[in-house]
């Protein structure tokens, strides 16, 4: 049997941790522009932030209010573009954002056909997707109601529904409890541990983490880094 030199051993350790990731930001730096002329200043709110996700992975990010959480969430979509640092993806991404982006006027059938096609899925794809979807959150009763006349908790399952239309690779949220009642909150972590299960990885955006057994990693994210 052939033996590795210390090189290869260290090169083929590289390779499988590369392999493992399916996001992975470095040195993330982010500043805004505040204020008026002359009076004008800049505002550092990420500061080098790294972070890494593995298939199967449930990671947390949290931090106080301000931290600069909901920044690089919108720059790991690719709403927002960093000062500095990379971003890199493999397969497809599901975006939860914590304001649901959805049309007042379209009922929730018509909001599963948009963005199914904006994901590229066939009919038959995202006629499975959405039947499952309604049945697991509960929400099937609304099919046929605009947006407009959800309650809070309904349209935030739509969000929820919505980013999982894809059956993403890495899955992002945004405060996703927001406006869930008890059921749902239980019915989410039934779904997280779906995906980590299909080798799916989630991370999930919080200012606090209440059930820190649930996640594989806790991130911090203070003055603009994680730690």
């Amino acid at each position: 049997m052939e033996s590795m030199t210390p090189d290869a051993v260290t090169r083929q350790a590289f390779d499988a941790a590369v392999a493992a990731t399916v996001l992975e930001a470095s040195g993330v730096e982010k500043s805004y522009r505040r204020g008026i002329w002359p009076l004008r200043r800049s505002q550092q709110v990420l500061r080098g932030a790294d972070l890494r996700l593995a298939p199967g992975e449930v990671v947390g990010l949290v931090g106080e209010n301000g931290s600069g959480k909901s920044t690089l969430m919108k720059i790991l979509v690719g709403a927002l573009t960093p000062d500095a640092g990379t971003v890199s993806v493999a397969g497809k991404l599901g975006y939860c954002p914590q304001e649901p982006v959805v049309y007042e006027r379209l009922t929730c059938d018509e909001h599963f056909e948009l963005f199914a096609r904006a994901y590229g899925l066939s009919a038959d794809s995202e006629h499975r997707a959405r039947r499952d979807l309604y049945e697991t959150l509960g929400f099937e009763r609304y099919a046929g109601s605009r947006a407009d006349q959800l309650s809070g908790g309904t349209l935030a399952k739509l969000n929820l529904a919505l980013a999982l239309l894809p059956d993403p690779d890495v899955l992002l949220l945004d405060e996703p409890y927001a406006g869930f009642d008890w059921d749902t909150y239980l019915k989410f972590w039934q779904l997280v541990e779906q995906r980590r299960q299909a080798g799916r990885a989630v991370l999930i955006i919080s200012h606090f983490v209440a059930d820190e057994e649930r996640f594989d990693r806790i991130v911090q994210l203070r003055e603009g880094r994680t730690t």
